[in-house]
């Protein structure tokens, strides 16, 4: 059993010219592929098992990520059902060179844990036992979109 500190992620991509759009930032379906990969990561590391996505809520793209800039994307597991994570996601720039850096992508993501056959299967239940993983917990079912 995982709690929510366990299941952080995070990944970065520095955005390369074939990353881009015809505007020099990073093409929003690119952010979106680089925060699946990150997500399924976080959920199989809680569910032990191979975890596909289920669906995405709610990608709000905030601002763009420019060519040259790294793309960090953070995720954490914050509740489970029978067999699906639920995890949230969010990418920020960072400048490469000065490391400051901002929100530019959020969004809830839903995994369903399977077996080798394919079929859905159980995962266990996401504990929280630090006051930082019961705030990260709180945010994020605060802000999950309806589904």
């Amino acid at each position: 059993m995982a709690s929510v500190s366990e299941t952080h992620i995070e990944n970065r991509e520095r955005v390369q010219p074939n990353d881009t759009n015809n505007y020099g930032s990073a093409h929003g379906g690119n952010i979106m592929h680089w925060m699946d990969e990150v997500g399924a990561i976080c959920a199989m590391r809680h569910a032990g098992e191979t975890c596909v996505t289920a669906h995405v809520n709610s990608l709000d793209f905030e601002r763009p990520v420019p060519q040259g800039d790294i793309c960090v994307i953070e995720a954490y597991a914050y509740a489970v059902g029978k067999s699906s994570v639920r995890v949230r996601l969010s990418a920020f720039r960072e400048n490469p060179r000065t490391g400051e850096s901002e929100r530019t992508t959020d969004s809830y993501f839903v995994f369903v844990a399977i077996d080798d056959e394919g079929t859905p299967t159980p995962v266990p239940e996401l504990t929280v036992e630090s006051e930082r993983c019961r705030e990260l917990r709180d945010a994020a079912l605060a802000g999950e979109p309806d589904r």
